[in-house]
């Protein structure tokens, strides 16, 4: 029997993780963002930059708005500073120096602020350059990035299994 929100037996549980979005203005991936940060027990979301939360967001966040923490300022860098003092900071980003994701252990000691990017041109330059780390997801295909969505969810749930 397939189970549904009502009869699985998922225990509920919230990780020392807060998402950093910067620049990530696109409704239907606000609303995923949503999503993901509930299924995954992200205990915040920030979103930084010119967020509007209409019609098209809540259409795809199925509620989930009402239920994850959230904050939404102007600039992610005002948002990293501050959280440099009592998080981990780490980009989700492919440069030059970033990590494969699968090579990293992720450390329980300190809260993680995971960074990610604008849907066109990813995390800004001065935010990567104050990161603790810069992470990447190995790709095998001829594209050399993938939805910001689709990216976030293999990291929380990387980051989650290992914070378990």
């Amino acid at each position: 029997m397939q189970l549904t929100h009502y009869n699985s037996n998922f225990t509920k549980r919230n990780f020392p993780i807060t998402l950093v979005c910067d620049n990530v203005t696109n409704a239907p991936n606000i609303g995923s963002l949503f999503r993901i940060c509930d299924a995954f027990g992200v205990e915040k979301l920030m979103l930084c930059g010119d967020v509007i939360l209409g019609r098209r967001m809540t259409k795809t966040s199925r509620s989930t708005e009402k239920v994850v923490p959230f904050e939404i300022t102007t600039d992610a860098s005002k948002v990293i500073t501050p959280l440099k003092e009592t998080h981990q900071i780490i980009a989700l980003e492919i440069t030059e120096t970033s990590t494969p994701i699968h090579t990293v252990t992720f450390s329980a000691e300190k809260p993680i602020a995971l960074v990610i990017g604008d849907e066109n041109f990813g995390v800004n330059e001065s935010i990567l350059n104050s990161c603790d780390a810069v992470i990447h997801i190995d790709m095998f295909g001829q594209n050399s990035s993938m939805n910001v969505v689709q990216a976030t969810n293999i990291a929380l749930y990387e980051m989650t299994k290992q914070l378990l």
